[in-house]
């Protein structure tokens, strides 16, 4: 089994912002922080990084790791945080854990279809990938099963997603119509993780109207 854990965290919202309540630190939670680093926000396409007005990496707290989404203030989106890792081969599934913390009247807004739900969802992808999805490249990144994707609103969830799901490509085509190709990605993965978006492109970009950060709690590949 393989295990990534980011510590755990408590915070509050108070009204003119967010506030982080420390708590002790354990082992597990010392090995989280130091990952933050290994976690990039992206995607970085032909040089450029999507994720306009963000930082490379999510910052290291005593909690895990925890990225601001930009607002008004420091207009931009976020669109994918990921890490590396070499295979999901012989792997069940993926558990996400997470807090979002948001200034009192917040949303969160799609900035490709700002009419719609913000969400955040898991996703893989294949080593070797152009990001043009032509081809067999349709098949290279895969993104967890709607059921599974979760609307941004303030809170703590987990999303927890068995890898012999509905998992669907950049087209929507599903693993169960497409095993052979599914199997390749799973067995030759380059990143793995979060992709905030809508329903209608799930790494998209998402923005905030107002203060608010997302904050992981704990990241497992079983």
């Amino acid at each position: 089994m393989k295990s990534w854990l980011i510590g755990a965290v408590a915070l509050t919202v108070t009204g003119t912002g967010i506030a982080l309540v420390p708590s002790a630190a354990t082992p597990a939670q010392a090995q989280g922080r130091e990952a933050a680093s290994e976690w990039t926000i992206g995607p970085i396409i032909d040089r450029k990084n999507y994720s306009i007005n963000m930082p490379l990496h999510p910052t290291r707290t005593r909690q895990g790791w925890s990225v601001a989404f930009p607002d008004p203030r420091q207009p931009g989106e976020i669109h994918y945080v990921t890490r590396r890792v070499r295979s999901l081969e012989g792997a069940r599934r993926i558990v996400a854990r997470y807090r979002i913390d948001a200034a009192p009247g917040t949303r969160f807004v799609p900035q490709e279809y700002p009419d719609k739900t913000a969400t955040v969802g898991l996703y893989f992808q294949r080593r070797g990938d152009n990001w043009r999805a032509k081809g067999p490249y349709d098949f290279f990144r895969w993104y967890a099963p709607a059921s599974t994707v979760k609307p941004l609103k303030p809170g703590v969830y987990e999303m927890s997603v068995d890898l012999d799901g509905d998992w669907g490509s950049v087209y929507g085509k599903k693993a169960a119509q497409n095993p052979a190709m599914f199997e390749r990605a799973l067995a030759d993965v380059d990143n793995v993780g979060l992709t905030f978006g809508s329903d209608g492109g799930r790494g998209h970009g998402v923005y905030a109207t107002g203060p608010a950060r997302f904050t992981l709690l704990d990241f497992r590949i079983e």
